[in-house]
């Protein structure tokens, strides 16, 4: 008997991190400016390390939320100040299995270290708008 409580527990506490998660979503597309984004958070092996997420546009910056996470905080954040596109390209080898088959990756340079994102080839023009939308004297995206 003590195994079936166990089991119901264990499925009660499963149930209840997904629906955590279910709603931490829901609060974060409620913002909108939202758009389906990965972000490449370990570059010690080629073609790995992506995370899916989610991109929340706000004002000057471009918060990106771990989609299985608990945090309300923002895993990363972007600042279209100083933000530049270095390069550009599809995903190759292995990233086509964690990444959508008409994903973009793009190389991004911006203040302290550079960072890969990757995101939808329909979402692409309107974060190169973002970028473009910088205050007068920012840096621009080159390609």
């Amino acid at each position: 008997m003590r195994a079936i409580e166990a089991l119901g527990v264990g499925v009660l506490i499963l149930l209840a991190a997904l629906l955590v998660v279910f709603v931490r979503r829901e609060l974060i597309l409620r913002g909108g400016g939202t758009i389906d984004m990965s972000v490449r958070v370990n570059t010690r092996l080629p073609q790995r390390g992506w995370a899916p997420g989610l991109g929340r546009f706000v004002g000057d910056e471009l918060r990106w939320y771990r989609v299985f996470s608990f945090g309300l905080r923002p895993r990363q954040v972007l600042s279209r100040n100083g933000l530049t596109v270095a390069g550009r390209r599809v995903p190759q080898g292995e990233e086509k299995l964690a990444l959508g088959d008409d994903w973009i990756i793009l190389r991004c340079d911006q203040p302290g270290e550079p960072v890969d994102i990757a995101m939808a080839e329909s979402t692409l023009a309107g974060f190169l708008s973002w970028i473009e939308a910088a205050p007068p004297g920012a840096l621009h995206h080159r390609n």
